[in-house]
């Protein structure tokens, strides 16, 4: 073998324990990163889920000491809601803060902790989240409640997979089978885990932080664009219309859904929803619409204000599609409203225009 050959072999040996080196140490790092990460998201949470136990104890121990009469119960949480919100944010609706009550009757005092100014209980657990507790405080008994805090956390069950074991009676089922091992298996092929990055997206704890949601991962350049173009659309048609939120989250019993734009028209007095789909429309996607105009007529709507309205649009690739939801007063939809709204062809038009725009934009680019 000539020199150089030799010189040639030794740099390549080089290189690749240079290159097995490299990846061992990025390797370690890695493992460092993703658990300080893991660790820190956890010592949040659980402070959270400690706060929240306390501000259950203080609304319980308001309540014992005789104040409440017919409705004095209902009016302090209204009115700590509206307070906490604007001072905390938007974690302290009212439905929150009646599971944080229910959270502290669920979970007796245990023993004091040092350091701690009340005794949390024992049985909270800090490998749960605030959704972890809000599902099991769905469940009625407190040994099958304590059964499914334990699996959870034996089991490293996601915030999905326990509601799906309580909702197909997990418990029930695995004291009649045969087969508990097959049983216990199951829920990792219906229901995937949750990953470690998801945990940081939680909102519970972004709102806790008073941290905004990084709303990237919520679109696609395409549903972005148009969202981008519709919102400017309906500012500039000068018909009353105030922009109020995009991708607005609201929550129900854990679970969260994002509206994708919400205008207020101050000429109709009237919250206006819109809901876009980027692909086929759906039966599901129409009651989602009815779902969120809901939504907003039991827990937004002022009583000055007008009923809400819910808008859907589809920019499908061969044909847009455009339709208006009102659940109530439909007649006052056929005339006031008509005069200060796009029409549903107007929106189909402007829908189909901008998506070939946003499109020949795309191919120019690449």
């Amino acid at each position: 073998m000539t020199d150089q050959k030799k010189r040639q072999m030794k740099k390549m040996k080089d290189t690749i324990i240079k290159s097995d080196s490299i990846e061992s140490v990025y390797s370690g790092v890695k493992e460092i990163l993703a658990k300080a990460r893991s660790t820190t998201y956890r010592a949040v949470n659980f402070a959270m889920v400690e706060a929240y136990w306390n501000i259950g104890r203080v609304i319980i121990e308001d309540d014992q000491k005789g104040k409440r009469k017919a409705d004095y119960g209902l009016k302090l949480i209204q009115e700590l809601s509206k307070r906490l919100t604007v001072d905390f944010g938007r974690g302290f609706t009212i439905s929150n803060l009646k599971y944080m009550r229910q959270f502290y009757l669920a979970f007796p005092i245990g023993h004091a902790v040092s350091g701690q100014s009340f005794p949390i209980p024992d049985t909270l657990r800090r490998e749960l989240t605030w959704t972890h507790y809000r599902l099991l405080l769905k469940v009625e008994s407190h040994d099958v409640r304590r059964f499914y805090l334990d699996e959870c956390v034996a089991e490293n069950w996601s915030t999905r997979q326990l509601e799906r074991q309580i909702n197909s009676f997990y418990y029930e089922r695995l004291l009649s089978s045969k087969s508990k091992k097959n049983v216990r298996a199951e829920i990792t092929d219906l229901e995937p885990s949750t990953e470690p990055n998801d945990l940081i997206k939680d909102p519970y704890v972004l709102e806790f932080l008073s941290l905004k949601e990084n709303r990237d991962y919520l679109e696609n350049t395409l549903e972005q664009g148009l969202m981008d173009k519709l919102q400017d659309f309906l500012l500039e048609l000068g018909k009353g219309f105030s922009f109020v939120a995009r991708q607005k989250r609201i929550t129900i019993d854990g679970d969260h859904f994002y509206i994708d734009l919400v205008f207020y028209n101050f000429i109709l007095k009237c919250f206006v929803l819109i809901d876009l789909k980027v692909g086929k429309l759906t039966h599901k996607d129409l009651g989602q619409i009815d779902f969120y105009v809901r939504y907003f007529e039991q827990e937004v709507k002022q009583s000055e204000d007008n009923p809400t309205i819910g808008l859907i649009l589809c920019a499908e690739k061969n044909e847009a599609m455009a339709k208006y939801t009102l659940l109530e007063n439909s007649n006052i939809f056929a005339s006031k409203y008509k005069l200060y709204l796009p029409t549903e062809e107007e929106l189909k038009k402007e829908l189909e225009k901008e998506r070939r725009l946003i499109e020949i934009e795309k191919k120019l680019g690449e």
